[in-house]
């Protein structure tokens, strides 16, 4: 089958474009290139470009998840019904090795997107709706603020126990822990306020916050990571995406360490780390498989991402089947299993 491509590099400017098609014996031919303006304006030439070129088959364009650069174009070719996929800047770093591409222009990174776009099945991107959106941009600007908070009141101790520290310079680092508090209070206000806007979406945020040691905003974060789980299929693709997944190290007779990867959304792993923490304290389920591990590992802080892996994954299953956490669940799944085995 014939397959259609187009190729965009995409920087801060400009949009540098690539047409290439494949045949259905995979023999690819580069066609034209062109530069666009990253503005509206350009996008609407890119259109047109587009339309003025031989697409007899299915057409798709790619692009780099570059910053936030890329965002603007994204949003306006899936308002237009546009097939669009956006790739991480790993995987086309890979791809491109593989061809063993010497030169880096912004027009040979187009061609290497064209030729991704042609050889594979691409998942498509998908909007999100306006409430992921601000839901997004909330729970990082939370994130923020906590991490200035600590970091200001890490500064303040050690002033308040230097010697000869102007009260002055305490003042006015009291005066920005105070602002920092009340925008942490004002956001947080106005994240109740979106989720509660959509009743259904706050009956299933409320669901997964009676998972014990789990709190309202991590439960937040998660969600507006993962956009709802919108495109997670499986747990294992959860663990993937959010860098939690086992990374093995093995050659020959040789058995290096085995590590989780950490080549995922770093928001997910630092949202998890301290409900971790508690679960592995106040939840009773997490604590039974807390220390189960803890015996059998070097580190404790092994024990703690599993617990964080579990809790994502539990996190997941609930949102799926929209139930609330039951405690129970494990041993009413024993009881109805046991008497297939009493005959």
């Amino acid at each position: 089958m014939e397959k259609h491509c187009i190729g965009i590099d995409v920087s801060m400017d400009f949009l540098d474009c690539c047409f290439a098609t494949s045949d259905g014996f995979q023999n690819h031919k580069i066609g034209k290139s062109k530069r666009f303006g990253n503005n509206r304006e350009g996008f609407k030439e890119l259109l047109k470009w587009t339309n003025q070129q031989k697409v007899l088959a299915e057409l798709i364009f790619v692009m780099e998840a570059t910053g936030v650069y890329y965002e603007h174009l994204a949003y306006y070719l899936s308002e237009h019904d546009c097939n669009l996929s956006v790739l991480l800047p790993n995987m086309v770093k890979h791809y491109s090795k593989s061809l063993n591409v010497k030169t880096k222009t912004d027009q040979k990174d187009s061609e290497v997107l064209c030729k991704l776009g042609l050889e594979r099945k691409l998942t498509h991107w998908n909007m999100p709706s306006k409430i992921m959106r601000e839901l997004k941009f909330f729970s990082r600007e939370y994130r923020e603020l906590k991490y200035k908070i600590n970091q200001i009141k890490n500064q303040l101790h050690a002033r308040h126990h230097s010697h000869g520290c102007p009260s002055s310079t305490e003042k006015r680092m009291k005066k920005q822990l105070a602002l920092l508090e009340a925008q942490g209070l004002e956001v947080e206000a106005e994240l109740r306020m979106l989720i509660m806007s959509d009743s259904e979406f706050y009956e299933k945020i409320q669901k997964i916050c009676t998972i014990p040691g789990v709190s309202f905003i991590t439960v937040v974060c998660i969600v507006a990571e993962t956009n709802a789980f919108a495109l997670i299929t499986n747990t294992r693709q959860l663990a993937s995406y959010a860098g939690l997944d086992i990374q093995q190290n093995q050659s020959g007779n040789r058995i290096g360490k085995t590590r989780i990867s950490k080549k995922g959304n770093s928001f997910i792993r630092y949202a998890l780390y301290m409900p971790a923490l508690c679960a592995s304290r106040f939840n009773p389920v997490m604590k039974d498989f807390y220390n189960n591990l803890k015996d059998r590992k070097p580190a404790k802080k092994i024990a703690v991402t599993a617990v964080a892996r579990k809790l994502l994954i539990l996190m997941y299953v609930l949102w799926k089947s929209d139930e609330e956490f039951d405690s129970s669940y494990e041993q009413k799944k024993e009881d109805r299993i046991a008497p297939a085995y009493t005959g």
